[in-house]
C-alpha cells in the first residue's frame, strides 16, 4: 500500500513539473515566431530596394525582370515599378486601402489584381513582396527543433485562422538565435505540396532606427508545376535577389497612381 502511495505521488510530482516546462516551450515558439513575423516589416521607415526577378521554366529557358520597389508597411502601402525588360518597363503594382492595381502603360488603365495573383506571371505572388503575418493569419499546430544545414532551427506547421491568407497550411523553418525564415513550404488544405520557398542567406542593412535583416536572394520553386527532361522531373522556379536597399522617407506621392502613369511615361 506504501509502495502504491509512494508511485502514485512520483507520478504526480512529475506531472506538476512537467507542466510548466511545456508552457514555457510553448511560449518561447510563438515568441519566435512573432519575432519571424515582425522581422518581415519595416514600421519605422520606409523601404526601397532593387529586385531582380528570374524566371526558369525547364525547356523555355529564362525571362529576367528589373524593378524597383518602394514599402511603407506602417501604412500598408507598397509600389513596384518594372525597368525592365524595355517590353515590360513602365508597368507598375500599387497597394493601398488593402486594395492592388496593376498598371499597363499599354493601354494607361489601371486593373485591379490580389495578394494571391502571380507578379509578372513568375512564380512568386504579390504577397511575396509584403511583411508577412505568420503569427496573426495562423496559428501553431505543431513545433519542434531541428537542423536545416548548419542551422539550428525550429520548424513550424501552421493552420490559417481566416480564408484570406494565400495558403491554408504552411511549414516554416525558423533559426533559433535571430527569428529569420530560411525556408517555407505552402500547402494546399489537403496537404498537397504547393510551393518551396528557400532564402539562404540576409544582409545586414544599417538604419537610423535599426537594423534590418534583408533577404540577398529568395528562391520560390512551383511544385504543381514540373517537366521531365532526360528522365528528371525539373520544376519552374523563380529567384530573386534584393540590391541597392535603403530605408528613409520618399516622398508620399510614390503611393499613388499618378506617380506610376508619370513614370511610365519616362
Amino acid at each position: 500500500m506504501k509502495k502504491s502511495l509512494r508511485c502514485i505521488i512520483n507520478i504526480l510530482i512529475c506531472v506538476l513539473f512537467a507542466v510548466p516546462a511545456w508552457t514555457q516551450s510553448a511560449d518561447n515558439y510563438a515568441d519566435l515566431l512573432k519575432k519571424a513575423e515582425d522581422n518581415t516589416a519595416f514600421y519605422e521607415t520606409d523601404f526601397k530596394g532593387s529586385y531582380t526577378v528570374v524566371q526558369n521554366k525547364p525547356g523555355e529557358g529564362q525571362n529576367v525582370t528589373e524593378a524597383i520597389m518602394y514599402r511603407r508597411d506602417k501604412n500598408g502601402s507598397w509600389t513596384i515599378l518594372v525597368t525592365g525588360p524595355a517590353k515590360e518597363k513602365g508597368k507598375g503594382y500599387l497597394q493601398f486601402d488593402n486594395n492592388i492595381w496593376f498598371f499597363d502603360p499599354a493601354d494607361k488603365r489601371f486593373t485591379f489584381t490580389s495578394a494571391k495573383d502571380k507578379f509578372q506571371n513568375t512564380n512568386a505572388n504579390n504577397s511575396d513582396f509584403a511583411p508577412q503575418h505568420y503569427s496573426r493569419d495562423y496559428s501553431i499546430e505543431s513545433a519542434e527543433e531541428v537542423t536545416l544545414g548548419k542551422m539550428s532551427c525550429v520548424l513550424f506547421t501552421l493552420k490559417a485562422k481566416t480564408d484570406s491568407v494565400d495558403y491554408p497550411m504552411l511549414k516554416l523553418w525558423v533559426t533559433k538565435d535571430d527569428g529569420l525564415v530560411r525556408k517555407k513550404e505552402d500547402y494546399s488544405l489537403s496537404g498537397q505540396k504547393l510551393r518551396t520557398t528557400a532564402i539562404p542567406s540576409y544582409q545586414l542593412v544599417k538604419a537610423v532606427e535599426k537594423n534590418y535583416s534583408i533577404p540577398v536572394s529568395m528562391l520560390i520553386q512551383d511544385n504543381l508545376k514540373g517537366k521531365k527532361i532526360s528522365g528528371k522531373v525539373q520544376y519552374e522556379q523563380t529567384q530573386i535577389t534584393i540590391r541597392n536597399v535603403e530605408f528613409a522617407k520618399v516622398p508620399d506621392t510614390v503611393y499613388t497612381k499618378p506617380y506610376l502613369e508619370m513614370m511610365s511615361a519616362k
